[in-house]
């Protein structure tokens, strides 16, 4: 176990860090999944609204920015060939 007050504080504050990123990537992961599908219906999808989710997790340090650039980009290419197809 941890001696020093600082570690103590340390160990607190990760498990509540923890906490708060797998929630926070948990429902990013559910919003991605749920306009893929929609996407893969051919359902039309407000990509603005995604992008801004993803960009305010970025915003918090959830996920690197890489990934964050990815995943908008993935899914506006998506978009684009539904509509090109529809």
């Amino acid at each position: 176990m941890p001696q020093h007050k600082s570690y103590k504080k340390s160990l607190k504050q990760a498990a509540k860090k923890k906490t708060r990123n797998t929630a926070i990537k948990t429902a990013l992961k559910k919003t991605l999944k749920e306009t893929r599908a929609k996407l893969a219906e051919g359902q039309s999808v407000d990509i603005n609204a995604i992008c801004t989710s993803i960009d305010k997790v970025r915003g918090k340090g959830t996920i690197h920015k890489n990934k964050a650039a990815r995943l908008k980009s993935r899914l506006a290419k998506t978009a684009r060939k539904l509509n090109k197809t529809s």
